[in-house]
């Protein structure tokens, strides 16, 4: 023990002497303003909004709760047992003004389908929004609120001049507690297939945190522009884990400009494809040098690509200059299409590479729908029905093979069949379907029981009741 009292003071005799504090002073010139984030921050922050939502939900209590069995076995079925009961839900969330004149954009997560939401500015000003154009696919809700007097705004960047590496601000509301700014890198592009909306989406990643109620909040650039609206994060504590993704701000602009020119739905041009992400072992077989492109597996015979040239198997390598390697990207590049303008398409067909040009535009209503409704003599009434065409095929989300009639309502005694819109039905009784009038005079001969064969997300499913 003695022989370490020595080394101790040795190394104490010489510590190091610590230099007096700079004075704190403002910083001087361009390169040393550059060192700090306030000046972006303060650029930026005054048009980031928190937003509060109320809204009427349904729920039902079914004795089958908490059942695996029976949840998953009803739950098939189409059945939701129990009384309706509806309670208040409170939501939270973030917005960006992107106009003087008071649009605000959103995720469609926060803001849903509420018809009671209020904006509240930096600066504490509240006010009533109403909703313009919801979007569950991008996740995207444009909102509008109405202020006798310009509002903050922050100008839309261009999402696809981003490079890996680029210094990134998140601004928003994380749980509640006030504006908070938290900084970052883009940590990657074109990332896709998350379960974000419907699981098609097409997002810019960053490792600026983001927590639950920076949702709707704005990612902007170095220059204060916006660049991408936070929507989701990766985590398995619920907190930021430092993987975030924003919807790429070209996105937003051209659901914005939708919003502006009266739509309450963003509509996307029509494909009439399918395809799957071209992997190595793909990419081999196709005699590629180097995975790329997205591998057509399915083609609807109205499609404009089909019309183009295109062919199943082929592969797609991009869409108006822009490369396409999957699904998801595919369908972002699509949508982001002004209709009527014909746009330029690579493809990979027989070892060669081809080029061509579609003219994007909404699916063919095609042939007719033929729709109707049942009425009380023809035992479901209310049930909606119509031949399926494209239009249908991109309103329901159908197979591009889909054919027959397909459920558009259950309103009434139809309602408690078990049948949900979107439902294509093939047969009653043993007796094949083809048209919407095949169905009620099917119902009319089944008398008290019935059989309905149906197909619902791609799955078979067979009903029974009695009317």
């Amino acid at each position: 023990m003695r022989s370490l009292r020595p080394l101790v003071l040795l190394a104490a005799l010489h510590l190091p002497v610590l230099p007096a504090l700079a004075e704190t002073r403002l910083p001087e010139g361009q390169a040393e303003i550059s060192l700090s984030f306030a000046p972006v921050v303060k650029q930026a922050a005054p048009a980031v909004v928190n937003i509060y939502v109320r809204q009427l939900v349904e729920t039902r209590s079914s004795p089958f709760a908490g059942d695996p069995f029976f949840q998953e076995f009803f739950g098939a079925m189409g059945q939701d047992f129990g009384p309706a009961r509806q309670r208040v839900e409170n939501s939270l969330g973030s917005g960006v003004i992107v106009s003087p004149d008071g649009i605000v954009i959103s995720n469609y997560h926060v803001t849903g389908t509420a018809t009671d939401i209020r904006v509240v500015l930096s600066d504490r000003r509240e006010y009533d929004a109403k909703v313009l154009l919801s979007d569950q696919q991008s996740d995207l809700a444009v909102l509008k609120i109405e202020s006798e007097t310009p509002l903050p705004f922050l100008e839309l960047g261009d999402s696809e001049a981003l490079e890996v590496g680029d210094l990134v601000l998140a601004i928003g509301n994380p749980f509640g507690i006030g504006q908070t700014v938290s900084s970052g890198i883009v940590s990657g592009l074109a990332r896709s297939a998350l379960q974000v909306g419907d699981g098609s989406g097409y997002f810019v990643q960053t490792d600026a945190p983001i927590n639950p109620g920076n949702s709707g909040g704005a990612l902007v650039d170095m220059a204060g522009r916006l660049i991408g609206i936070n929507s989701a994060i990766v985590t398995t504590s619920g907190g930021s884990n430092g993987i975030g993704f924003a919807i790429p701000a070209n996105l937003v602009q051209a659901v914005i400009a939708q919003a502006r020119e009266g739509s309450s739905h963003f509509a996307r041009p029509w494909a009439g494809i399918s395809g799957q992400l071209v992997d190595g072992g793909l990419a081999d077989a196709l005699g590629m040098d180097l995975p790329r492109g997205v591998l057509i597996s399915g083609l609807h015979p109205q499609s404009p690509f089909a019309a183009a040239g295109l062919r199943e198997g082929d592969v797609v390598l991009s869409l108006a200059g822009q490369p396409v390697n999957t699904p998801q990207e595919f369908l972002f590049r699509l949508s982001l299409l002004p209709a009527g303008k014909a746009v330029a398409f690579e493809w990979l067909q027989d070892g060669a590479v081809k080029s061509g040009e579609i003219t994007p535009a909404a699916a063919p209503d095609s042939p007719e729908r033929l729709s109707q409704v049942l009425g009380p003599r023809e035992g479901l009434e209310g049930l909606g029905l119509a031949r399926i065409n494209p239009s249908l095929i991109a309103e329901y989300r159908l197979a591009l093979n889909a054919a027959g009639v397909v459920v558009t309502a259950t309103e009434g005694i139809s309602g408690s069949s078990g049948l949900r819109p979107g439902d294509i039905i093939t047969g009653i009784n043993g007796q094949a379907v083809e048209l919407p009038r095949d169905v009620g005079l099917l119902l009319v001969a089944a008398g008290r029981r019935v059989q309905i064969d149906l197909i619902r997300d791609g799955q078979p499913l067979r009903l029974r009741f009695r009317l």
